[in-house]
């Protein structure tokens, strides 16, 4: 299936990286380059979340729980959907949701988190293709305070370095896709159409296996 840019696309491809990487704006581009629909993660509508960053400790459980019934209702209808209708590009996959409940939970909360978990997970397509954004916890904080989201200004450095080290270890022993982890440190693959283009190649061009891509920024 060739796309408007004369690439092959995978049919079902995931992004994932922890706050501030910029996986949702690098979805949304790549959907329009493949003339595909996107699956995102609707953070906007957790009524927890503004005082999960204000207190951490008190809300992180119904936080959590909201998150994961809306994931898994998400992929209730992709089942549904048929697959090769267009391509599909998410900023989400349920199997790395358990990651926030370890780092946010205590030992009985993250038990009943558990127990909801196994009820609630779905069958759901594998992606063709996870891209696996990672960057330092120091360049995370710059862009979440450069987008300036009321919600996430009380996060502390140390929360993020948490999350930075859980999806570390989460995608060293990840194997039920073909993944490609990018080093997004000094790439703007948004705005900086030529970083745009270099990581459009690569992600049109894993089929298989685990890839790792540290690009510089294309000067131009």
């Amino acid at each position: 299936m060739k796309d408007r840019t004369g690439l092959n696309p995978p049919a079902y491809l995931v992004v994932e990286g922890p706050v501030g990487v910029g996986k949702t704006s690098l979805v949304r581009r790549l959907a329009e380059s493949f003339g595909g629909e996107t699956l995102l993660e609707k953070a906007e509508e957790n009524p927890f979340l503004e005082r999960f960053y204000q207190d951490r400790r008190q809300a992180a459980l119904p936080t959590q729980l909201f998150f994961l019934f809306q994931r898994s209702n998400q992929l209730q209808a992709l089942r549904q959907r048929d697959m090769f209708r267009s391509a599909l590009v998410a900023d989400f996959m349920l199997e790395k949701d358990p990651l926030f409940a370890r780092v946010n939970l205590d030992e009985h909360e993250l038990r009943l988190y558990e127990q909801v978990y196994a009820q609630l997970t779905l069958d759901a397509p594998s992606p063709d293709l996870v891209v696996y954004l990672q960057a330092p916890a120091e360049t995370l904080m710059q862009r979440i305070n450069k987008r300036g989201r009321r919600e996430e200004q009380t996060m502390e450095p140390g929360y993020l370095q948490k999350l930075c080290d859980a999806y570390a270890e989460f995608f060293y022993y990840y194997n039920k896709s073909p993944l490609l982890i990018v080093n997004a440190t000094d790439i703007n693959p948004v705005e900086r159409e030529a970083d745009y283009r270099l990581l459009l190649e690569q992600i049109c061009s894993v089929r298989s296996g685990k890839h790792y891509f540290n690009p510089a920024p294309v000067l131009v």
